[in-house]
């Protein structure tokens, strides 16, 4: 028998070494070349962010309905406590999501402005990266003061009917439907699509009315109760 010398392994351990190595090394288009592709995924996960350039408006849609709806709201109440109230929670509203409101009188808009634009309630326009990121909401038109005040007797009237000539199951729901319609989206109760009943069924009414498990399982036919007593009262102007 050959002889090693003291501390060195045998040579069929050296060969076996050399075996093993060999098969672990990466061949021209094996896992080296996948590495490479990996890497080169990687990179271009780590491309530059899209630029505010491309940015669009980042206050959700119905956060702009709500100040709007609270806007118009502080303008049409006579109370002075009540108009400061909505006018707060339009402000608190909108600086959650980093927009600051201001209301621009010459031509009667309320604007929502990112507030990194701002500098002491100031709009900095060396800040403005591009103009599609602020929000304008006429308040003039068809959904001005009159307007409204027209659409909400009207719906008030139809739920005052319904409280006369139905039960108070379906007047407690017509009552909370006229005030959804009216202060949402200043439409009248006979107006609604099937998309706004859906919402009341299913989102403000439960949030907002406190009704009781028979009022919820009946809330389809109070709804038409309220659609077929609109028919004898008389609609506002067009």
């Amino acid at each position: 028998m050959t002889r090693t010398n003291d501390g060195e392994p045998p040579e069929w351990a050296k060969e076996r070494a050399r075996e093993v190595m060999a098969a672990e090394e990466p061949s021209g288009d094996g896992d080296g070349s996948d590495t490479e592709s990996d890497r080169a995924d990687t990179e271009s996960d780590r491309a530059d962010p899209e630029s505010d350039a491309d940015r669009v408006p980042d206050v959700p849609v119905e956060v702009v309905g709500e100040a709007e709806r609270l806007t118009r709201l502080a303008r049409e109440t006579e109370d002075a406590e009540a108009a400061a109230f909505y006018r707060e929670r339009r402000d608190e509203l909108v600086t959650d999501h980093d927009y600051v409101p201001r209301l621009r009188e010459e031509d009667d808009t309320l604007v929502l402005y990112p507030g990194e634009w701002m500098d002491d309630g100031t709009v900095r326009l060396d800040r403005i990266e591009t103009t599609e990121r602020a929000v304008e909401v006429s308040l003039s038109g068809p959904g001005d003061a009159d307007r409204y005040r027209e659409i909400a007797a009207y719906n008030d009237a139809i739920a005052e009917a319904v409280g006369e000539e139905a039960a108070d199951l379906h007047a407690d729901t017509a009552e909370r439907f006229a005030a959804f319609m009216s202060n949402h989206y200043v439409r009248a109760v006979d107006d609604a699509t099937p998309e706004m009943r859906a919402e009341f069924r299913e989102e403000y009414l439960p949030r907002n009315g406190w009704p009781t498990d028979e009022q919820l399982a009946a809330v389809d036919e109070s709804l038409s109760v309220v659609e077929e007593t609109a028919t004898d009262v008389e609609g506002p102007a067009e």
